[in-house]
């Protein structure tokens, strides 16, 4: 799954350096909705940044996440969107059209809750300069400890070949990564790195598959 390292084709930023917030959102527990959260993390594996950049693991934190939209000069953001299309399909939004786009078609509470947050740093007056989204159409959102279906897991390459495009052009100068990245650095939680979690996933008989079968044997 490993590609040749990017290589920035452009030795100068064609915009002036800033804060800039790379966030991944969604939830790696539901196969294709942690897209987002997979690709910071593998971007993160892969590249050393700018001091002014920072990537997150925005999870499903919602308007947790304010802060960070507020912070930042440009905001790139990937993420698991229902575009209606083939699986696996990436599409790129830019600025006025991505809060569209996070509240066309809801897939979970984590869409509705980032779409408040954007609205709210507009509201406050801090709202980024440039927004880009990298958005993945999923697959299968039902699958409770899953991980990223083939075509949504195959897009992750050109997501983060794209996301370095943009982040070159905003100044955060991505270089290939020397060494290895220390457990305590890593954006995901050790336990919640693709592949352990996708080695120690257990069985459909020890573990249900569309959620806590505790919960349903209460409320059922």
């Amino acid at each position: 799954m490993h590609s040749q390292p990017f290589v920035n084709p452009r030795p100068q930023p064609t915009e002036a350096a800033g804060p800039i917030i790379v966030l991944g959102i969604g939830n790696v527990l539901w196969a294709d909705e942690g897209f987002g959260v997979r690709c910071v993390e593998l971007l993160q594996q892969r590249y050393a940044f700018a001091p002014h950049v920072q990537l997150v693991d925005g999870g499903t934190q919602g308007l947790y996440l304010i802060s960070y939209v507020q912070s930042a000069e440009r905001l790139l953001i990937l993420d698991a969107i229902d575009y209606g299309l083939a699986p696996g399909t990436l599409r790129i939004i830019e600025d006025e059209e991505v809060p569209k786009f996070l509240g066309a078609k809801k897939m979970s509470l984590h869409q509705t809750g980032f779409q408040e947050v954007l609205q709210l740093a507009e509201l406050t007056g801090h709202y980024p300069q440039r927004v880009v989204l990298v958005g993945c159409q999923p697959e299968e959102l039902d699958d409770y400890g899953g991980s990223l279906r083939p075509a949504v897991k195959a897009a992750l390459e050109p997501a983060i070949e794209r996301a370095c495009e943009v982040l070159c052009e905003w100044g955060a100068e991505p270089v290939p990564r020397s060494g290895t990245l220390a457990p305590d650095e890593a954006v995901t939680t050790e336990h919640l790195a693709i592949t352990r979690y996708e080695a120690e996933r257990p069985t459909e008989q020890d573990a249900c598959r569309t959620g806590d079968a505790r919960f349903f044997s209460h409320h059922g």
